[in-house]
């Protein structure tokens, strides 16, 4: 089996085809602090790509209430236990990955998810885990918690479900990373639902073949965000490209949160997939929870995310989420504003540091009334 090197376990490992990275690699970061899990990007994503005969259970975007949440039921737990311990303290990552924890005669070590796995997308919403006995008073991290995860295909640097598929009908474009679906291909073995962890692949049941998230193509070919990206009305995402660490560019919002200010964090690197969707991770909840979801340097990205306010180049850059409807490729800070910038340079976005405040009398002569609310 090849060897390939993945920067986020910080090793070579196996994999079953020879590495060949992209031109540009598809990225996205998430605030899990700002999601309200108002479920408007599962909504957008819905309308827009599924909405056909066969397609009524697939959520290519969906948000988990976290610790209890999953969408199929406990896909993570299930990996997780199938997986079975592997120290995650350490750096590089000495485990295995699911690559080189496959079972004789297997490409990925998986599983095929039960019909009724999918039946309960809300499972665990808003269930919070501990205590919280009378009188007692918060603490961080709080002695009762949940958080929400919004979740979207990782598309992947070594996808399982490309390794997994012997009809090779999952394909990684080379001039913008996304992982995409050969339907034509495709005869429906359901070996990429089964080997990838994070079960963002779906089998149609009236076409008889497995579809997935197309990380919106359409309009990252036009330079414009996801649609879930664009719909989120928390501002909690953003969506860019990403380098390796070595090539890691400063003024690139994806490089600087995931490679630089390291605030950002891949969803359970121990799969060894190399996802690129990064999360901020939530400042309240258990480090040891943490740890075990989003890898190594936890705790320091939650302490460089808590200073942001007196941070300007990481403060500049969190105001971007949000802000734009295309992609930013370059920022820069100059005053009391950052600045966004398209591939060509052209600037695209212009966001102030610090919201003007405009302090009104409580008295309005000219009106000859009085105001309730002065700012």
């Amino acid at each position: 089996m090849p060897k390939v090197y993945n920067w986020q376990i910080g090793r070579e490992m196996d994999y079953l085809y020879e590495g060949a990275r992209p031109k540009k690699q598809f990225a996205m970061v998430m605030d899990t602090n700002k999601c309200i899990a108002c479920q408007t990007c599962t909504v957008a994503c819905k309308t827009t790509w599924t909405p056909g005969r066969g397609q009524e259970y697939m959520f290519w975007n969906n948000v988990e209430t976290k610790p209890y949440g999953f969408y199929p039921l406990g896909w993570d737990v299930n990996i997780l236990e199938k997986h079975g311990v592997q120290g995650i303290d350490s750096f590089p990552y000495n485990g295995k990955t699911l690559f080189e924890s496959a079972p004789s005669g297997e490409r990925v070590l998986g599983y095929l998810p039960a019909d009724l796995d999918y039946a309960h997308p809300n499972v665990g919403e808003d269930d919070s885990l501990g205590d919280m006995p009378q009188g007692a008073h918060l603490t961080l991290p709080h002695m009762q918690w949940m958080y929400y995860l919004p979740r979207i295909c990782n598309h992947c640097t070594y996808p399982a479900c490309l390794g997994a598929c012997p009809r090779q009908s999952i394909y990684k474009r080379p001039e913008d990373g996304i992982v995409l679906l050969d339907q034509k291909r495709c005869r429906g073995y359901r070996e990429c639902v089964k080997g990838c962890p994070y079960k963002k692949v779906y089998f149609n049941s009236m076409t008889r073949v497995s579809e997935k998230c197309i990380g919106c193509y359409p309009a990252v070919e036009n330079g414009r965000q996801t649609q879930c990206t664009m719909t989120c009305i928390g501002k909690i995402r953003l969506q860019g490209f990403i380098t390796t660490p070595d090539k890691a560019r400063e003024d690139n919002p994806m490089d600087y949160l995931v490679h630089i200010a390291k605030v950002a964090k891949p969803l359970y690197p121990q799969f060894g997939l190399e996802g690129n969707v990064y999360y901020i991770p939530p400042i309240h909840v258990p480090p040891q929870y943490l740890r075990q979801m989003f890898g190594w340097g936890v705790e320091d990205a939650i302490a460089t995310y808590r200073k942001a306010h007196s941070d300007r180049r990481l403060l500049g850059v969190l105001l971007l989420f949000g802000a734009t409807p295309e992609i930013t490729h370059h920022y820069r800070i100059e005053g009391d504003a950052v600045y966004g910038y398209d591939e060509k340079g052209a600037e695209i976005v212009r966001v102030p540091m610090r919201e003007p405040v405009h302090v009104r009398a409580a008295y309005d002569e000219r009106h000859a009334s009085h105001r309730t609310n002065i700012t």
